[in-house]
Parts: C-alpha cells; sequence; structure tokens
C-alpha cells in the first residue's frame, strides 16, 4: 500500500510526524507538507509564483506553498506511482461543522480525493498536541480498515477528542454540524501606527445535537464524516428554473 502524507501545520509539527511514524509499518509513506504553518488556506492554489520542493533530514518533502499545493505537485508530477490512499493531519486542532470550508487540512485530503484517490483527514479535537500518539494509533486503525464497503473514491474527516487512547470511544459515522457567526475581527495597530486586522475566533456551536461530530467529539467518540464536493442546491433548480423561465 502506498501513501501519501500532508498536513497545514507543516512538515515539522509533531502531529504529521506522529502520522507517518504510525503508518510507516504499514505502507510505503511519502511526506509530502508545507514548508510553515498554513492554516486555514483551503483549497487555494499558488499560481502567481513557481514552487519549491526540499527534502528534510528525516526524508519529508517540504513545498513553500499551501497543502493543496503539496497535493497536486505530487499527484501530478513528482512521485513516480499513485498512491493508494491520501492522508492528512494530524491537525493541531479540530475541523469540524463549518470549518472544513476553511481548513488546510481537510483541503489537502480533498485534493487527493479530486484525483480519484480515497482520502482522510485527521484532526484532534482541541489544541495543543494532547495524546497526539493516541490520535495517530486510531488513524492507522482507521487506515488498517481499508473500507472496502464505502464507494471509491471516498473523502473522510475524522476529528479525534484529544484523550488517553484507553478512554476514547467508538468510531462514530456522523454529519457537520453548524457554527454561528464568526467573532468580530480583532483591532490592533502595527509598529508605525496604521491599523491592523486580526482574524477573530470562530463562533459558538449552533447545531451540536446527536449526530453530528461536535456531539460525538464532546461525548469523547471519534467523529467519522463522509464528505462530498457538489455544491449544487439541487433542490432548488427547479424554482430557478421557473424563475429564470
Amino acid at each position: 500500500m502506498r501513501i501519501l502524507i500532508s498536513n497545514d501545520d507543516g512538515y515539522l509539527a509533531p502531529g504529521i510526524n506522529a502520522l507517518a511514524e504510525a503508518l510507516q509499518p504499514i505502507a510505503d509513506i511519502v511526506v509530502v507538507a508545507p514548508d510553515s504553518n498554513r492554516s486555514g488556506a483551503s483549497n487555494s492554489l499558488t499560481l502567481d509564483r513557481p514552487l519549491s520542493v526540499q527534502q528534510a533530514a528525516n526524508g519529508f518533502y517540504f513545498v513553500n506553498g499551501t497543502p493543496t499545493d503539496c497535493v497536486h505537485v505530487a499527484l501530478t508530477g513528482m512521485l513516480p506511482e499513485l498512491p493508494d490512499l491520501v492522508v492528512s493531519g494530524i491537525n493541531n486542532g479540530p475541523n469540524m461543522g463549518d470549518d472544513t470550508l476553511y481548513s488546510g487540512t481537510v483541503a489537502a485530503a480533498t485534493e487527493g480525493y479530486l484525483f480519484g484517490i480515497p482520502a482522510i483527514a485527521f484532526s484532534q479535537g482541541s489544541y495543543g498536541w494532547t495524546h497526539v500518539d493516541a490520535a495517530a494509533r486510531v488513524a492507522r486503525e482507521i487506515v488498517e480498515r481499508y473500507l472496502d464497503a464505502l464507494e471509491s473514491p471516498y473523502l473522510l474527516n475524522v476529528n479525534i477528542p484529544c484523550l488517553p487512547y484507553e478512554q476514547l470511544g467508538p468510531l462514530t459515522p456522523t454529519r457537520l454540524g453548524r457554527r454561528h457567526q464568526a467573532e468580530p475581527v480583532i483591532r490592533a495597530q502595527d509598529p508605525r501606527g496604521r491599523e491592523i486586522f486580526w482574524i477573530g475566533p470562530p463562533g459558538a456551536c449552533k447545531d451540536a445535537g446527536e449526530g453530528t461530530d461536535f456531539h460525538a467529539v464532546s461525548s469523547g467518540r471519534v467523529s467519522v464524516t463522509p464528505l462530498q464536493i457538489d455544491l449544487t442546491h439541487k433542490t432548488q433548480l427547479a424554482t430557478l428554473a421557473k424563475a429564470l423561465a
């Protein structure tokens, strides 16, 4: 089995190192990740400059671009063979609900999925890398299941509570929850006195009921959400057709 590993926290992040260590015994792995933290990059591609790929002492490749750049470059010219699976993470913090639209972690997996390759994004339920080894163990167990029952390619978003492995609940199929509107930007000044803005924190949970990823993780269970890319609002097509007639 060949696995391509990427992330959005950068190739030096504890999460990707733990994930690579967990998967290395069961697969031929290649790590291609950003050279620095690119959280919130979503599915952006770098089109205004060339990209460079360098190899670190531990064998990881790092790219001066986004998570999507990393996977795209790997799949379209860098790797001699396409992988059987693309995995992303382990992210420092959750990617649940609306977060998935902004997440570079999810975006790296999505790029593999768009190339017809099964893909899984792994994230921890809170920040700080606590119990990242437990999260990596869960990631390996999910990969080892092969998930042949799912139509391929599939795209899974996995969020793992920050708990010791023995305290983790079962793998739980979930849907995405929803958040309230984001908090306001944070106004500040740069050293020259010019006004600057920091993006504020995400909003609180709006839909976190039974069956959502938010509910599963808060209950100590591992949330596994199948994602799709079709953004068409199918139920409005007929209404739109009448409006445009």
